[in-house]
């Protein structure tokens, strides 16, 4: 016996199935085009504030290692490993060293690493560049202004940084206070500088940059360093400019600084 469905085979009408309209259309391909928009803005988001950071530690992580080689082998004294009162007999020593020595740089050399003792839970350190381009801010930590003096030398030795993204070198800027010291070290020696004023200025306010900052044409009586980022964080509208003097250099044979050994050796080891 065949049984026949008649439900399915009896005529009927048939709803018709209405068309979008244009407007419609419009609107669900604009919703599609947002949705995939905003993936694509996360995605770069989340490239930006994460994967640069690591990208920019391993290329400044290559450079240094390459800069430690250059230099040869680094002094740690055995006085200054013992600490005590030998540290403090060392650090009367060093007064004795001077002038610091202008150290030529050539176009994209990276020269030297900078020490920041105070920042983080047991301080940091990064490379230092020639040129202040994409190609060095973005991957290699700080770069020095061509435009500007060399360490040790009379006048205004400037370097940048990024605060946020690629490495975040500058990131404690703002944190720096009253005695606290920044180091170089290049292949001639350590140079010490110390901190003493940070301010905010407007990113066309280039006079940051002078031999003696904010003032034209004056013949500068000392060295300072000027390190210049981004203000507030996360933003590129302003300035803000931490100044810091020269006050102590010692050559390289005579071991680094009490403050900084331990970030020396892991540096350069």
């Amino acid at each position: 016996m065949i049984f026949v469905n008649r439900a399915a085979t009896a005529t009927g009408r048939r709803t018709a199935r209405r068309r979008p309209s244009v407007g419609n259309r419009i609107a669900g391909f604009l919703g599609e085009l947002l949705i995939t928009l905003g993936i694509f803005l996360m995605l770069y988001v989340a490239w930006e504030l994460w994967w640069t950071n690591i990208d920019s530690a391993n290329a400044q992580s290559e450079v240094t290692n390459t800069f430690v080689q250059e230099m040869g082998d680094v002094v740690i004294p055995e006085d200054q490993q013992q600490g005590g009162d030998k540290q403090e007999q060392q650090a009367e020593v060093d007064k004795d060293y001077g002038p610091a020595p202008v150290t030529a740089i050539g176009p994209g050399e990276t020269f030297g690493i900078m020490y920041f003792p105070t920042w983080g839970s047991n301080g940091t350190y990064h490379p230092v560049t020639e040129g202040v381009g994409d190609n060095v801010i973005d991957n290699l930590g700080i770069g020095h202004y061509p435009t500007t003096q060399q360490p040790g030398e009379k006048g205004n030795f400037a370097v940048a940084a990024h605060r946020q993204t690629h490495g975040q070198v500058f990131w404690d800027i703002d944190k720096l206070n009253e005695g606290d010291k920044i180091y170089l070290q290049t292949k001639k020696g350590y140079y010490t500088y110390t901190w003493y004023d940070t301010e905010v200025v407007e990113p066309s306010n280039g006079d940051v940059l002078l031999p003696v900052p904010h003032q034209w044409g004056v013949e500068p009586t000392e060295s300072i360093l000027t390190m210049t980022t981004c203000h507030p964080k996360y933003t590129t509208k302003q300035r803000m400019i931490a100044y810091s003097k020269l006050t102590d250099w010692r050559p390289l044979d005579a071991g680094p600084p009490a403050e900084i050994r331990d970030l020396v050796i892991k540096a350069t080891s």
